[in-house]
């Protein structure tokens, strides 16, 4: 049974488009070359971060994420870069009975943005905040900590292989690999992702019946 669902953020709950022409933007390249590079370290199962290092090698990503902020054109985040099953099935999970968490590879800046939407979840929190990042062991073991259920009660939701399902597998979790963005799409029919998560899913809506299941 679950009792705990925990999702990630980036092309689970929001779409990266606005992200990533923002980096575009300040790098000032075409936002086409990126969404090439970025498609082009997915297939190589490389770090997101890569395609900016394609562009621009030896870059302090960083810095210039500090730089960005500096001058206006840092993070931003509302309800308009939110997937459209989002409110509908976290309510749903809620009104199941299950405990819902947002926990991601985000910013500081990006956890009090997605906290300021109020979403329907219990606790909203990002690996900025945590001080640990995914795949490393210690972000598993804080999920934990907040699941408030068992391990195999606690189902971690998401659509990077690396980052996603196979720590969270590892940690002991049940995951749900999500057919949704670049990763997700990629990877979704790979054989060890396939192995690896417990459930593929199309939409946030097929959550709904694992936990009722």
């Amino acid at each position: 049974m679950i009792r705990t669902v925990v999702l990630d953020v980036g092309e689970t709950l929001t779409r990266d488009d606005r992200y990533w022409a923002a980096w575009a933007d300040w790098l000032r390249v075409p936002r086409h070359t990126l969404s090439a590079l970025v498609g082009a370290v997915v297939v190589d199962g490389r770090d997101n971060a890569d395609a900016l290092r394609l562009l621009r090698p030896g870059i302090d990503i960083s810095a210039e994420y500090a730089a960005r902020e500096a001058a206006g054109g840092g993070e931003q985040l509302d309800e308009t870069d939110l997937y459209d099953d989002v409110r509908p099935a976290l309510a749903a999970l809620r009104a199941a009975g299950a405990h819902v968490i947002v926990a991601g590879n985000q910013s500081a800046k990006a956890g009090r943005l997605l906290r300021s939407l109020n979403l329907p979840a219990d606790l909203v929190v990002t690996s900025a905040e945590w001080g640990v990042a995914k795949p490393e062991p210690g972000f598993f073991a804080r999920v934990l900590e907040v699941s408030g259920a068992a391990p195999d009660e606690t189902l971690y939701v998401g659509d990077h292989p690396q980052n996603d399902i196979m720590p969270a597998a590892t940690a002991g979790l049940r995951s749900a690999h999500l057919r949704r963005g670049p990763w997700g799409f990629w990877w979704a029919d790979d054989p060890a992702v396939r192995e690896a998560a417990d459930w593929s899913i199309d939409s946030l809506h097929d959550l709904i019946d694992i936990v009722k299941g």
